[in-house]
């Protein structure tokens, strides 16, 4: 399940994140890849537990913690801390599977069944850096508005169209989701859709919308891994 959520953050919120890292120090991108990446990844990076790292981050969690749309795809057990990239003109990233647990110095190791991309950068601002999914048949490719979230399973092969023009800037990040199950989590977030939908024309209080609740908790509670 890939999905698209748009405005997570405030125009506020974007205008802030694109001020601070218009003026933050970058570092070579392979600083955070892994071996197999290292080849491919031709980007630059904030540097981790920067003070831009911290501040930006911290702004952005704080946006996923109010975002109902992204709690109710991701059901989130822990999500680390963003991270944030730049790609400039003739800079890419190849081909590339993320990793499946992340180690952070003073945080608990996670398992990363989610990744999500923020985009910072307005699509008129750059050609190229499309983020394309690749499936065993066919590929997908995503160039979302400043301030849209794509969420797409971790374990897919992905990669960083190369920049023509101009610059993009984003921000990226995984989730542990409280459902381990791609298929589990799909079926638990279409049930909540439907009583978000149900809600809007009965009051909660009505047996229907008690009883479709009551189901969504019980599937969640059998699915938990926590």
């Amino acid at each position: 399940m890939i999905v698209t959520i748009p405005k997570v953050l405030t125009p506020e919120e974007l205008a802030q994140c694109r001020e601070v890292l218009g003026k933050a120090s970058w570092v070579d991108g392979k600083e955070s890849a892994g071996e197999q990446a290292r080849d491919v990844k031709r980007n630059v990076q904030i540097r981790i537990n920067s003070e831009t790292y911290e501040a930006l981050g911290d702004l952005i969690l704080r946006a996923l913690g109010r975002n109902a749309l992204f709690n109710s795809v991701a059901i989130p057990l822990r999500v680390r801390s963003p991270m944030f990239n730049r790609y400039d003109t003739g800079m890419s990233y190849g081909a590339h599977v993320d990793g499946a647990i992340h180690t952070v110095p003073g945080a608990p190791r996670m398992r990363a069944d989610l990744s999500s991309t923020l985009f910072l950068s307005d699509p008129a601002e750059y050609d190229g850096g499309e983020l394309v999914i690749h499936r065993l048949h066919s590929t997908e490719t995503y160039k979302l508005q400043a301030g849209d979230l794509l969420v797409y399973p971790t374990d897919t092969i992905h990669s960083i169209s190369p920049i023509t023009r101009g610059s993009r800037l984003a921000a990226f990040f995984w989730t542990q989701s409280t459902v381990r199950s791609h298929e589990q989590r799909a079926i638990l977030h279409e049930l909540d859709m439907a009583i978000m939908q149900i809600r809007q024309a009965m009051p909660d209080d009505h047996p229907a919308v008690l009883s479709l609740s009551n189901t969504y908790h019980n599937l969640l509670r059998l699915n938990a891994d926590c």
